[in-house]
């Protein structure tokens, strides 16, 4: 059976956002601006949809739960908005989960109130393996899905079960983590990187799953323990590209072993509208690179490319483009 498209799983959720003028201490008041905003968001509904953009040839198809509330149907109704999404497969039961982002319009620096709703309840007995005839099936967040994050007596996690079971059936797996505060990274991250052929994070996710400090206490990058971050993470399990992504820029390990350094494009401060799902747009990059069989150099490449796109409208997914115009602004901002 020929394999083809992407499935995305995982986090559905609705954002709404509230500029605000610094996140204040505890005890302390800040001002909500003008410009309070609702879109879909998590990591299926950003990268699903940066993916279709990206290709608006591409199949889709998208694994999750929404709400049988107004909410889930704008969720579905935004998917739905992209012709290459299949969005049968979503399953309807209880409350949507929505997310509080509390955007700092001065240091553009975000802080999320997460209300888990359907998501939590997202599982293995959703997916109908027989019928997903794709090539690559992308997940997440892990910490964020709660009964994916429940332990397996023989994978370590649930999580762990679902990505097994897909690479069973010939198809090529992908996670992502979402930051959190805590330590349970250390128990629920590892078992799920040893079945994930491509794992793409940011550097926080990265450091807490492998130990290794990749900001220093001034909240520098320490660039040196990169490397050793990412062969970390491929010693844990993963077995084609390990990615590290942040503000400045996109890391990563082949399947050879051959580190990529890419340094984010140069952005001022006017072009950058939010920071929302930058991430996310991220990791569409490296999903289609890897869909295309590209080199991690190009991937990597295109999802900086993503990420400017992102950057670039305040919402997660308002400023995607086309591949070919994403690669195009690319070469022009490294002039």
């Amino acid at each position: 059976m020929k394999r083809n498209g992407i499935a995305v799983a995982g986090n559905m959720i609705v954002d709404v956002l509230y500029p605000i003028l610094g996140i204040p201490k505890p005890g302390e008041l800040t001002t909500i601006t003008e410009g309070i905003s609702r879109s879909s968001g998590g990591a299926l509904c950003n990268v699903i949809v940066d993916l279709a953009k990206l290709d608006p040839a591409l199949p889709l198809t998208a694994l999750g739960r929404v709400g049988t509330d107004s909410e889930g149907d704008y969720v579905l109704d935004k998917l739905g908005a992209q012709t290459n999404i299949d969005i049968t497969r979503v399953r309807r039961e209880g409350l949507t989960s929505f997310t509080a982002v509390m955007a700092d319009t001065v240091t553009k620096q975000r802080t999320f109130f997460h209300y888990r709703g359907a998501n939590a309840r997202f599982c293995e007995a959703d997916v109908d393996w027989d019928a997903l005839n794709v090539k690559l099936l992308h997940i997440g967040y892990i910490l964020l899905l709660d009964a994916l994050d429940e332990p397996d007596e023989v994978y370590g996690t649930r999580m762990a079960r679902l990505l097994h079971t897909a690479q069973s059936h010939g198809i090529k797996t992908s996670i992502d983590v979402v930051s959190e505060a805590g330590d349970r990274f250390g128990r629920i991250v590892p078992p799920a990187l040893r079945y994930t052929d491509y794992c793409v994070i940011n550097e926080l996710e990265a450091q807490a799953s492998t130990g290794i400090p990749l900001r220093n206490e001034s909240g520098e990058l320490i660039l040196a323990n990169v490397p050793e971050a990412l062969k970390k993470l491929k010693q844990l399990g993963v077995s084609t590209w390990a990615v590290i992504h942040c503000p400045e820029g996109g890391y990563g390990l082949d399947e050879d072993g051959n580190y990529v350094a890419i340094e984010s494009l140069p952005l001022s401060k006017e072009q950058i509208k939010g920071t929302v799902g930058a991430g996310d747009a991220f990791c569409s990059g490296v999903l289609y690179g890897a869909y295309r069989n590209q080199s991690l150099k190009e991937a990597i490449e295109l999802a900086c490319a993503a990420a400017a796109c992102s950057l670039s409208e305040s919402g997660a997914s308002e400023g995607m483009r086309t591949a070919a115009e994403a690669m195009e602004l690319y070469r022009e901002l490294r002039k």
